[in-house]
């Protein structure tokens, strides 16, 4: 972990704890002592069933381009891209690349073949993400008061992913624009290379086109659409599923529909890259919203505690645990300004 990656998350874990003070520790602590462990133990397995899906459906798209790796050996992987996404301020997609970087490091596939089928997998998770979300804004535009700012955060945010969508599958189908992305790609590299362009093209050009024709293999396939679409809205169903059991352990009756609807805002919340996982500020705003849902402040904090618990911490901490068996050096070559061509080095340098 670097050191503005650990700056983010101290800052966010007192950004928790000044909530915590404000809204009264000894309330919280009282309303844990009183929780129901054998429920909280259901939320924690419906998390791992979670884990297992996210996996199940990455090995599927995997099969689909032809990268033959087990499900055993893709959960480890998995797990190590989801603690990445929660100590990397970056939307919930810091980890994708070591997703791919390490899939083909360790099993000796192209990255431009792992990338797709990780951004595909990416694809595939946004889509139920936005209409769930279109579905939510509406409904807190109608049932709830909330601030205009935030308002314009939550449309303005889910209007960016749609964009990022459209235009990532529109680069799929589209050779035209794929062109004219490496050209304006290799634009910005002829000004600041001045040696070695000519080679530099020819690696990007491969990378491209065989990103493009990799994606447009696995959106193209309508049997596996149709697996992954359903299986991706069931995902998503066990994230608010294990919201609602939480509750229930504190003797909370919340509406499972207004629990998804808090959730999913929190997400939205969760993707703006400011915070790694969005830790303080999620938390921040699933504590709100459920007290706006009627849910007293003291009893909305342990709630939130311990959701997080389960769904931000221990996700990183398996994946932190995980990540010395592929190497320290792992988070050190993936960076926002890596090139394809450093990333391709690296694996043939290990």
């Amino acid at each position: 972990m670097d050191k503005k990656s650990a700056f983010f998350i101290l800052l966010s874990v007192i950004i928790l704890a000044v909530m915590l003070y404000l809204i009264g520790i000894d309330n919280v602590i009282d309303a844990l002592k009183g929780a129901d462990l054998g429920l909280i133990a259901l939320a924690i397995v419906i998390q791992f069933v979670a884990f297992l899906l996210y996996t199940l459906r990455w090995k599927l798209l995997n099969n689909l381009a032809d990268i033959d790796v087990g499900f055993r050996q893709l959960f480890p992987i998995m797990m190590v891209g989801l603690a990445v996404n929660n100590i990397t301020p970056s939307g919930r997609g810091g980890g994708e690349p070591v997703r791919a970087y390490i899939l083909a490091k360790e099993h000796g596939y192209s990255l431009k073949d792992t990338f797709a089928t990780v951004v595909a997998d990416r694809v595939l998770d946004t889509f139920p993400f936005i209409v769930l979300a279109a579905i939510t804004i509406i409904s807190m535009i109608l049932y709830f008061d909330i601030a205009q700012w935030l308002l314009v955060v939550l449309v303005l945010s889910v209007i960016a992913i749609i964009a990022i969508l459209a235009m990532l599958i529109y680069l799929c189908i589209n050779p035209g624009f794929g062109n004219r992305v490496e050209g304006w790609i290799m634009a910005v590299v002829n000004r600041v290379y001045k040696k070695g362009s000519d080679d530099l093209q020819v690696k990007i050009h491969e990378n491209i086109f065989g990103f493009q024709k990799t994606m447009k293999l696995i959106i193209s396939d309508k049997k596996m659409l149709c697996y992954t679409i359903p299986l991706s809205f069931v995902i998503w169903i066990c994230e608010i599923m294990r919201v609602y059991i939480v509750f229930l352990a504190f003797g909370a009756t919340l509406n499972v529909i207004v629990i998804g609807e808090v959730f999913i805002i929190a997400s939205l919340v969760g993707m703006i890259p400011l915070l790694p996982g969005g830790l303080g500020a999620v938390d921040g705003v699933m504590i709100s919203f459920y007290s706006k849902a009627g849910v007293s402040a003291s009893l909305a904090a342990p709630v939130t505690m311990v959701e997080r618990l389960i769904s931000f911490w221990m996700a990183s901490i398996i994946g932190l645990i995980i990540l010395p068996h592929y190497g320290s050096s792992v988070l050190e070559k993936i960076s926002i300004g890596s090139s394809a061509e450093e990333l391709e080095n690296s694996i043939k340098e290990d």
